[in-house]
């Protein structure tokens, strides 16, 4: 009599996550809260595999599609983009590449003399494993303005354009928060909090 041949599929889904990116404070932002929750979390560290699209959600689902594919590991990816209304939206997804190009004072340029300093942070975390029929999308976003100068502090928690940007409800910019005080206002702080009541019912 033969035995059965049929081996189980080793699964980590409800157990452990691995965030794809290449910015570590990004990863510290998500572990700070995902390991307070006992969710196990490693960083997956990838080249930018970002497509070019107006949709942030496009870009994070396109990533994580591609990335599980390549590792096969349960994987969430992040994209992020800052939305100013004086400037239509501008640099909104391309908000990595703004910063990269113009840094914070470039876009304190394009802001002189701009009496509407309302802005949105917005972030889309996307969920990939074996057993999802499809990505699974969660949401976050911070409303708030742009400042009319860079202010840092001293806040350790900051990056990218955090020194220009002021939540609302709080006195500080993102980068002048500590990790703790960012992560109540932040939307990708929203976003992996939406994941992560999610993902607790897994286990």
């Amino acid at each position: 009599m033969r035995g059965n041949s049929r081996k189980k599929k080793f699964s980590l889904k409800g157990k452990a996550v691995f965030f794809a990116t290449g910015n570590i404070h990004k990863f510290h932002e998500a572990t700070s809260i995902l390991t307070r929750i006992d969710i196990a979390v490693a960083m997956l560290r990838v080249k930018d595999t970002e497509i070019q699209s107006d949709s942030l959600l496009e870009i994070a689902q396109t990533s994580a599609r591609d990335i599980f594919k390549r590792y096969g590991l349960p994987v969430i990816v992040e994209d992020a983009g800052l939305f100013i209304d004086a400037l239509k939206g501008f640099p909104g997804p391309y908000a990595a590449y703004a910063y990269k190009t113009i840094c914070n004072k470039g876009l304190l340029k394009l802001m002189e003399n701009v009496k509407n300093r309302k802005a949105q942070f917005q972030s889309a975390i996307v969920y990939c494993d074996s057993e999802a029929e499809a990505p699974i999308v969660f949401k976050g976003e911070a409303n708030g303005v742009i400042t009319f100068a860079e202010r840092s502090g001293s806040g350790k928690s900051g990056f990218g354009f955090d020194p220009i940007f002021k939540p609302d409800g709080s006195a500080k910019t993102f980068a002048e928060m500590t990790l703790e005080e960012k992560n109540v206002f932040s939307h990708r702080a929203k976003s992996i909090r939406n994941f992560a009541e999610w993902y607790k019912k897994l286990q």
